[in-house]
C-alpha cells in the first residue's frame, strides 16, 4: 500500500474541496440534492438504527441533519429513532456524540462546529460526511482525524459516507493509510459505493 505525502493529500483536498463547491452551485448540484436524500432515506430505513449519528453540515456538504425537516424526499420520513451531533474537543483530538433534539443548534464544539448540548449517546448508525472517497470505502475528510479515531474505538458502529459524486478518487490519487478507517457504504445522489 503507498502513502500518500501529507502535501499530496492537502493538494488532493483543495481540489476536491474547490470541485464540491462548484458543483453545489451548479444545476447539476440542485438537482443532486432529492436524489442523495432518497438514496440516504433507503439507507437509513434498511438498517434501522436506534440512535442515529448525523453531522451538521458545513463547506457545501449535503445537509443530512434537514431529513426529517424538510420535504427532500417527495415523503415524509417519519423518526422512529434518536438523533445525536458529534462534540469534537481540540485538546486530545477526540469526538464524542451527544443527543439532538432535531433543533437547530446553539452550541459549538471546541472546533467551532454546531453541536448538541444534550447528554452524550453511542449511537449504532453515524452518518460521515466526505469531502472524497474511494470505490473501496475509504473516505478524505478535513484532515484533523477525528472520525477516523472515533470509528477506531467503535468498530461496532456502522458508518455510513455521505458524498457527491464528483468526490470519487481512485485508490491511486487516495491511497488509503493505517489511521484510515473504512466505511461500511458511501452514498451518493448516484447511489450506492462500496
Amino acid at each position: 500500500m503507498s502513502v500518500a505525502s501529507p502535501t499530496s493529500r492537502q493538494a488532493l483536498r483543495a481540489q476536491l474541496l474547490a470541485t464540491r463547491e462548484r458543483f453545489v452551485l451548479s444545476p447539476e448540484g440542485s438537482s443532486a440534492q432529492p436524489l442523495i436524500a432518497r438514496e440516504l432515506a433507503q439507507i437509513i430505513d434498511r438498517l434501522e438504527p436506534e440512535c442515529l449519528g448525523v453531522y451538521w453540515p458545513m463547506r457545501s456538504e449535503f445537509n443530512a441533519a434537514a431529513l426529517w425537516h424538510d420535504d427532500m424526499v417527495g415523503t415524509s420520513l417519519s423518526l422512529s429513532f434518536e438523533l445525536a451531533l458529534p462534540f469534537a474537543r481540540r485538546e486530545a483530538r477526540q469526538m464524542h456524540y451527544r443527543l439532538w433534539d432535531g433543533a437547530a443548534p446553539t452550541l459549538k464544539d471546541e472546533c467551532g462546529i454546531a453541536t448538541s448540548d444534550g447528554p452524550p449517546v453511542m449511537p449504532d448508525v453515524v452518518l460521515v460526511p466526505c469531502v472524497g472517497f474511494t470505490r473501496s470505502g475509504y473516505r478524505m475528510g478535513y484532515g484533523g482525524g477525528y472520525f477516523d479515531r472515533w470509528l477506531a474505538a467503535n468498530p461496532q458502529v456502522t458508518a455510513v459516507g455521505v458524498a457527491w459524486a464528483v468526490g470519487e478518487v481512485s485508490e491511486a490519487e487516495f491511497a488509503a493509510e493505517p489511521h484510515d478507517q473504512p466505511l461500511a457504504v458511501i452514498v451518493t445522489e448516484r447511489g450506492v459505493v462500496a
